[in-house]
């Protein structure tokens, strides 16, 4: 669902649309919903849509376009938890499955993600049994971790740890049930466990029967055919980051399209952090490795415009600082600074490629600032544009009027998707600053109280609360801190218990 910006601002599933949709615009629906369903009605658009071929295809494509959009009015899969893959290590000495959220350039194998983690749970652990694979932590199982197992007594383990098998042979039963997972044979699989159950059911087993039910179905929804909806490939969208880069380099007039645009963004929830975040899209889509985020120094109280400028002068003043010491040697003489930059890094010899476009997140005072810090480090002829957010106006310099993209555009989708990514960024570093600045704790105002002293203290009871509770003669124990000082730590925990407009933890 998208406002009348083309902002997304709801993802949701359902097998019939139709029903769904039109449920929101029952004259019953906007008066007996809360207040955050009626805000979402009206502010509702526009509808794009995308047919997947399952329940668990929807799920994933579901979790993935909300992490990227964020969508205002979706509360489920908003955190950075991701679906479940299985990963296995196959240069081990003994290989074993096990599950994560991150998929890691580490040579190991993944398999998934897998929308249900309870089935895939429940599969790992079948696959375990069945095929004899090993459950045990050790990178190197041995003697001594066979006597602190009982799998083997029980037949859940061929036993690699006592030679009970062979290297090879266990091996290969890894291959069996990667297979497995890879959903190969899954038909004869699924015939297989149905035949048992029939027969155990016959035998009247309803114990044996029921556990290849829960098996069965298990499976069916771990191995169910699903795509693999990763950032950049398998998702179907109107997204073309080529297509939208060549249109709005033509809507700004350059001379190319920015292959490389870099955006910034300023977040200040309080004055205790002021901070701001430079994110780095390539060929239309994020690089996330040149992300940067910047705790403003020099700006006192909430001043977006010094902040912009201060942010400018330090993001462009490091690349050319950077490029200049990997190339003392160069002769610039009386080479325009951009293309000089441009020259580097056609030659290969840039430390940091020096972007084709930046993006200031704000109107015409944040584009003044990026403007005169830019002129004032020589990048006269650096490309940059304000964007403002209420109508999405893009502002240019010496410009007074605004260039309006038309919201259905791929250029102003692609300025929308890189200030949103660098509003995130800021956001989030905000966020963590705010969680640190929490976690200091009411320690640091008690009379007489060093770093030393307050590292000891949290790291013996753990937290304030377990500081309060304990006698002065624990607290004196600690090396460096005496019973007299913990007695009068004590009394003042007393007669601050309930500091007003703090909180004590």
């Amino acid at each position: 669902m998208k406002d009348r910006l083309g902002s997304i601002i709801y993802v949701g599933k359902a097998r019939d649309l139709r029903k769904r949709l039109s449920s929101y615009f029952m004259a019953s629906r906007k008066t007996r919903s809360d207040l955050k369903t009626r805000a979402l009605i009206d502010s509702i658009h526009d509808f794009e849509f995308h047919i997947v071929r399952n329940e668990q295809e929807s799920l994933l494509l579901e979790g993935k376009l909300i992490k990227d959009y964020r969508p205002r009015y979706n509360i489920s899969f908003r955190d950075d938890k991701r679906f479940l893959l299985v990963k296995i290590r196959m240069e081990d000495a003994w290989p074993r499955f096990s599950t994560t959220r991150m998929k890691k350039d580490d040579g190991s194998r993944y398999f998934g993600p897998f929308p249900h983690s309870g089935a895939l749970r429940e599969t790992i652990s079948w696959l375990n049994r069945s095929f004899g694979l090993r459950v045990c932590r050790p990178a190197i199982p041995n003697e001594s971790t066979y006597r602190h197992c009982n799998a083997d007594i029980i037949r859940n383990c061929s036993a690699p740890c006592i030679g009970r098998i062979d290297r090879d042979a266990y091996l290969a039963k890894i291959d069996d049930a990667c297979r497995v997972l890879e959903g190969k044979g899954k038909r004869e699989l699924f015939d297989t466990l149905r035949t048992d159950m029939a027969k155990a059911a016959e035998n009247l087993d309803f114990e044996k029967a029921a556990n290849l039910r829960d098996i069965l179905q298990n499976l069916e929804k771990t191995l169910s055919p699903t795509r693999q909806f990763a950032r950049g490939r398998g998702v179907p969208t109107t997204v073309k980051p080529l297509e939208d880069l060549a249109d709005l380099g033509e809507k700004l007039g350059l001379p190319a399209p920015p292959r490389v645009m870099e955006c910034f963004d300023i977040s200040n929830v309080s004055s205790n952090h002021i901070v701001a975040s430079m994110v780095r899209f390539t060929e239309g889509a994020p690089d996330n490795q040149n992300y940067r985020r910047y705790r403003i120094r020099t700006v006192e109280g909430q001043d977006d415009f010094a902040s912009m400028a201060e942010v400018i002068r330090r993001r462009y003043s490091r690349i050319l600082m950077e490029n200049a010491a990997a190339n003392p040697d160069a002769e610039f003489s009386q080479e325009n600074p951009v293309e000089a930059q441009r020259r580097l890094a056609r030659e290969g010899r840039a430390k940091i490629v020096l972007p084709d476009l930046v993006i200031v997140d704000g109107g015409k005072g944040q584009l003044g600032m990026a403007v005169r810090e830019l002129r004032t480090l020589g990048l006269h002829d650096l490309p940059v544009i304000g964007l403002a957010k209420q109508r999405e106006e893009v502002f240019v310099p010496g410009e007074s009027d605004p260039i309006l993209i038309p919201h259905d555009q791929g250029a102003l989708k692609l300025l929308q998707r890189i200030r949103d990514e660098a509003h995130r960024f800021a956001n989030g570093y905000n966020a963590l600053l705010y969680r640190r600045r929490m976690k200091e704790s009411l320690l640091d105002d008690a009379p007489g109280m060093s770093p030393r002293r307050k590292s000891l203290l949290l790291e013996k009871f753990g937290s304030v609360e377990r500081v309060k509770k304990a006698t002065a003669k624990e607290i004196g124990a600690l090396p460096g801190i005496s019973e007299k000082f913990a007695t009068a730590l004590l009394e003042w925990f007393e007669e601050n218990s309930t500091p007003r407009g703090r909180n004590s933890t």
